[in-house]
């Protein structure tokens, strides 16, 4: 199907041939007719198909037949606008675009502004990281799309700076993502607050049963679209892999680089602090890469994606499953996975950072002895066997400088004056939040925790630093530490006498007298062989009777 097919508004006709967009990809053929009816619609295709274009357009669409009609017009056009256009638009309704990470909303953002060009349709993308100022003046002057991570878009509803209430159209891309990154939550929270009426679009390369039940709990029976039913990666994107060892993998991956020389390269890891050592490896080898994680403020981001969009030398990326989706850069025609990702999901959406558009594109994975178990469920998710590639001995390099044994906290001078001078930003207080490599720190890592425990020291609060010293000399020094009053206390009555207030033995004093009168008991080992025997403490009733009795004595 042609976009000329569509009969769409000449502003947006005329921004379409702008792009140089004429044939309409699968899942536009297929879910814009439906779209543009104002039907609910859960559309599920692979990466770098056009399903950004697929539910912005037909939105543009309805928007802008819902406009006043400026002259006269056909009946055919009447009949267009009765069955497209939004009913009873009012200027400060909207269109909710939930997305969840950054650089997806910044692509979403994109299409909306190329799109939007000639009629004069405005959005902005909302999310964390960011001021609040921007955010908040571009709400205050109205747009048409709303392009928001759930937290960030969360703090602004209840700060009363964006009205749910005016959403007539809601879209979820990449809701599995979201499902998987923790928003389901958020998620059923903004979908309470939006009115039962309104269009609800769920757009993502793999669809789970939890986003169709959400989209069913809340009302909607969308239409459903598979145009990958069958094929769990684009035909376009040639993937093999390598079986190294994990000793072995830095000689590979630069032996693959050197081989392919391509024109842009992602590499995939899944650690936050391996994308640093990487990128350190590389550039000490005379290969320019930039890194791009969670450890980067985004403005760091924004600036490295800028940068390994634009013609120049810095070709090659080095990321985390941050970069996995949302980054739509034509331009990739390798990918390699320097560890295999935990989830299949993941690595399709990995490797269709490369192939699309209709280009081709490859993809090479790298499958170390702790990887073994991630093939086996890559392989059951795609249905078969990946192609196992290998480098001839004159194809691998053998003289090349280390790999990093850890990253000292900055990044290569070279790539970013800014940032050779600091350090990544840490997150939460603690270098590597996320960072599987080395993992969140044990309670056994710094011992258990000292309440109740026989060591050296005493647990924290009552009777600490008497339990100390050699434990030979302890054991002699309790009786005497015992027998007297300690300076700037009164003397303990005896075990077996009774209080003058109460009348009443102390609690405790059966057992004593059970081991013969006022003899006092054995210490007992460990710990607690140190300590002064307790003070019985008083319940409340006690103490409220003592103090009656004195007051009337």
């Amino acid at each position: 199907m042609k976009f000329s097919e569509l009969n769409l508004d000449p502003a947006l006709s005329s921004a379409i041939q702008k792009t140089g967009f004429d044939d309409c990809t699968p899942i536009q053929a297929q879910a814009m007719p439906y779209i543009l009816d104002g039907k609910d619609v859960a559309g599920l295709a692979q990466t770098g198909t056009g399903k950004t274009a697929a539910f912005v357009l037909p939105l543009m669409e309805r928007i802008l037949r819902a406009r006043p009609a400026h002259g006269e017009i056909s009946d055919s056009e009447k009949e267009i606008i009765e069955k497209r256009a939004f009913k009873d638009w009012k200027p400060q309704n909207f269109i909710l675009v939930l997305v969840p990470t950054r650089e997806l909303a910044e692509q979403v953002q994109d299409n909306i502004i190329k799109f939007g060009v000639d009629s004069g349709l405005k959005g902005f993308a909302i999310y964390g990281g960011t001021g609040y100022d921007k955010q908040k003046e571009a709400l205050k002057n109205g747009v048409e799309f709303i392009v928001a991570t759930p937290g960030r878009l969360i703090d602004l509803y209840k700060e009363h700076l964006v009205d749910l209430k005016q959403v007539r159209a809601i879209v979820f891309d990449e809701a599995d993502r979201m499902f998987d990154m923790g928003f389901k939550d958020d998620m059923k929270y903004i979908l309470q607050r939006v009115p039962r009426e309104r269009q609800f679009l769920v757009f993502s390369a793999t669809l789970n049963f939890d986003v169709l039940n959400t989209a069913y709990q809340f009302g909607s029976e969308p239409v459903e679209i598979n145009i990958s039913r069958d094929q769990a990666k684009a035909e376009n994107v040639k993937d093999q892999i390598f079986h190294v060892g994990n000793a072995e993998k830095p000689q590979h991956l630069l032996s693959l680089l050197k081989v392919h020389n391509p024109k842009q390269a992602i590499i995939f890891t899944n650690f936050k602090m391996n994308v640093e050592k990487i990128t350190k490896f590389l550039v000490d080898n005379d290969v320019p890469a930039m890194a791009i994680s969670s450890l980067l403020t985004q403005a760091q981001r924004n600036r490295v994606i800028e940068q390994f969009k634009a013609e120049n030398h810095l070709n090659i990326l080095v990321a985390t499953d941050v970069a996995a989706r949302g980054l739509d850069i034509k331009g990739v025609d390798l990918v390699i996975n320097y560890e295999l990702p935990m989830d299949s999901e993941s690595y399709v959406h990995r490797i269709g950072r490369t192939g699309r558009a209709g280009t081709t594109g490859q993809a090479f994975s790298m499958v170390g002895e702790k990887d073994i178990e991630s093939l086996t469920r890559i392989e059951d998710y795609l249905k078969h066997k990946i192609e196992v590639g290998y480098l001839e001995n004159e194809q691998l390099l053998q003289e090349f400088k280390p790999f990093p044994d850890r990253f000292d906290g900055h990044y290569p001078k070279s790539l970013d004056g800014e940032r050779g001078e600091r350090g990544p930003r840490r997150e939460g207080g603690r270098s590597g939040g996320g960072n599987r490599e080395r993992g969140p720190r044990r309670e056994g890592d710094r011992g258990p925790r000292r309440e109740g425990r026989d060591g050296n020291r005493g647990p924290r609060g009552e009777n600490r630093g008497e339990n100390r010293g050699p434990r030979e000399e302890r054991k002699g020094a309790t009786a005497q530490k015992s027998d007297g009053p300690r300076p700037g206390h009164a003397k303990r009555p005896e075990h077996g006498a009774k209080r003058p207030e109460h009348g009443q033995q102390k609690r405790g004093d059966n057992r004593h007298q059970a081991q013969g009168g006022n003899k006092r008991h054995e210490p007992r080992k460990g710990a607690s062989a140190v300590r002064r025997p307790p003070k019985p403490k008083q319940t409340i009733g006690k103490k409220i009777s003592s103090f009656i009795k004195k007051l009337f004595s």
